[in-house]
């Protein structure tokens, strides 16, 4: 987002986090969901996207004419929270849809965080993850952005019905619509790292050859922790292609001790000799 995007979205973050303070877990998710179907809406409507972020009308002149529109169709909750978007300053039309659906998540989060699932939602979403990305055909289908993303969400919702919960199949069908203009990985990893921000956590992306003990990855973690100065949520990929050693990576850091990085050093060394 550029700078006056950045700061509008501040605003209205900060006046989430003072409506989820006051208000019961259950209600915070359906204000959650309402926000996201409003994104939904301002990503199939570009003309009311830009008369939303039409920087000619007054703040006070989007509201009103959003709150025209929705009030009566979703909750108040909602209609005060992106009352405070559409009065802020926005650069584009689509940073204003990315701040609609980023404090949409963000009210998801929340509302798991204050019934104290958050952990297992992370958890979740990181583990769906991972099965698609073993899954080719399955990965296809549900990246496919010409599929509607309705209908890729069904499928979704047969697949983990009774298995996760509900707040992360919503959240796996943000990933759907391509969160942030995201593609459906990058987005499932955006949505683990935002779940591990609230918790005040890094996430530490593990790849072994082999399962780490609880002890092993308990050790890894602290050991993270110590050099990032903050918790560490620690997500392993086994992939018995490295043949040995770890590899991690924490946002732009990489520490690759793997024997197969080692035996492309050496295989890369004779060859120039």
């Amino acid at each position: 987002m550029q700078a006056a995007s950045r700061e509008s979205y501040k605003i209205a973050a900060e006046r989430l986090d003072a409506y989820v303070r006051d208000t019961d877990p259950v209600a915070v998710a359906h204000a959650a969901n309402d926000l996201l179907a409003v994104a939904g809406l301002l990503r199939r409507e570009p003309r009311l996207r830009r008369a939303l972020s039409d920087p000619a009308r007054t703040g006070a002149d989007r509201a009103e004419l959003l709150g025209g529109m929705l009030r009566g169709k979703i909750g108040d909750g909602a209609i005060d929270l992106l009352a405070t978007v559409v009065s802020g300053r926005w650069s584009t039309p689509t940073e204003l849809l990315d701040g609609v659906e980023r404090l949409g998540v963000e009210a998801v989060l929340a509302s798991v965080d204050a019934a104290g699932d958050l952990g297992e939602v992370e958890d979740e979403l990181f583990r769906f993850g991972q099965v698609v990305a073993g899954e080719p055909a399955l990965a296809a289908v549900l990246s496919n952005s010409a599929s509607p993303v309705d209908q890729r969400g069904v499928l979704v919702g047969e697949l983990l019905a009774g298995k996760t919960r509900l707040a992360t199949v919503r959240l796996i069908e943000v990933a759907l619509a391509g969160f942030g203009g995201r593609s459906f990985a990058g987005s499932l990893t955006r949505l683990v790292e935002l779940a591990a921000e609230r918790r005040d956590r890094q996430v530490a992306y593990v790849t072994v050859a082999a399962p780490l003990s609880d002890e092993e990855e308990q050790r890894l973690g602290a050991s993270l922790a110590a050099i990032y100065g903050r918790e560490v949520s620690v997500k392993q990929t086994v992939d018995p292609h490295v043949l040995g050693g770890v590899s991690v990576r924490v946002g732009s850091d990489l520490y690759d001790g793997t024997i197969l990085r080692r035996l492309n050093e050496t295989r890369n060394a004779l060859a120039k000799r």
